[in-house]
């Protein structure tokens, strides 16, 4: 296991994004001005470097990493963050973006588990 992190909240704005296949995450100790538009989870250490072909659990949902941004890994790693796309792209849009393929869009609650094998 590579990541395991319970959502802690959201910002009121965090959820819209689902609808656009996009979800951005942060530690609970995420910036003021970057809350409204996160979901926020506890803090814990990235075992090892999320890459292509990972599987990531969300809400009890599976996904499978079709691409990784540049920056995503460190920023994932320091700060708990990264934009999560449900759009199975096999190349990264953003450097602080991790792409993901399954079926639809989780139902994020507080307590759901954001894991990463």
């Amino acid at each position: 296991m590579k990541y395991n992190v319970k959502v802690t909240g959201f910002g009121d704005m965090a959820l819209d994004f689902l609808s656009e296949n996009m979800l951005i995450i942060f530690n609970e100790n995420a910036p003021a001005e970057l809350k409204e538009i996160s979901v926020w989870h506890e803090i814990s250490e990235l075992a090892s470097e999320v890459q292509v072909g990972d599987l990531m659990d969300i809400a009890g949902k599976e996904y499978f990493v079709t691409a990784v941004g540049d920056e995503a890994n460190h920023t994932l790693k320091t700060m708990g963050h990264c934009s999560l796309r449900f759009d199975g792209a096999e190349e990264p849009q953003l450097p602080g973006t991790v792409h993901l393929k399954g079926d639809g869009v989780p139902e994020i609650e507080i307590g759901s588990s954001i894991i990463i094998f």
